[in-house]
């Protein structure tokens, strides 16, 4: 949201085909990891910057998803791993509903990229 007249404006983020505000979408995406994700890509049919956060919510929480499940089955290092992988996790998946409701495209490395070519 832009600062005008020391009021805050909100930026114009496009129209959704779901009636739901884009940036609260965008925020929709990240709230049960992948799953939402999916659920949004397949139900936003416009809006870039929602399928954007859709798919880059598909990859990131995706991957995790997969190796918190593979990390178990390490031994020795999975004591260490895995509350690393949580702490990261919940703290990635804060940072980015709180960036999608602020209606950035905030680009992770490499994932965002991939979302950014694959919406």
């Amino acid at each position: 949201m832009a600062k005008k007249g020391g009021v805050m404006a909100e930026k114009d983020l496009g129209k959704t085909s779901t009636g739901i505000k884009p940036n609260v979408s965008a925020l929709l995406c990240y709230l049960l990891g992948f799953i939402t994700g999916i659920v949004f890509l397949l139900i936003e049919k416009e809006n870039k910057f929602v399928r954007f956060h859709a798919m880059q919510s598909i990859v990131t929480f995706g991957a995790l998803f997969v190796i918190c499940w593979i990390v178990p089955f390490l031994p020795y290092i999975r004591v260490v791993l895995l509350p690393i992988l949580f702490i990261g996790e919940l703290a990635l998946w804060i940072i980015l509903m709180i960036k999608g409701y602020q209606g950035e495209k905030f680009k992770l490395p490499v994932v965002g990229d991939f979302a950014e070519k694959n919406i």
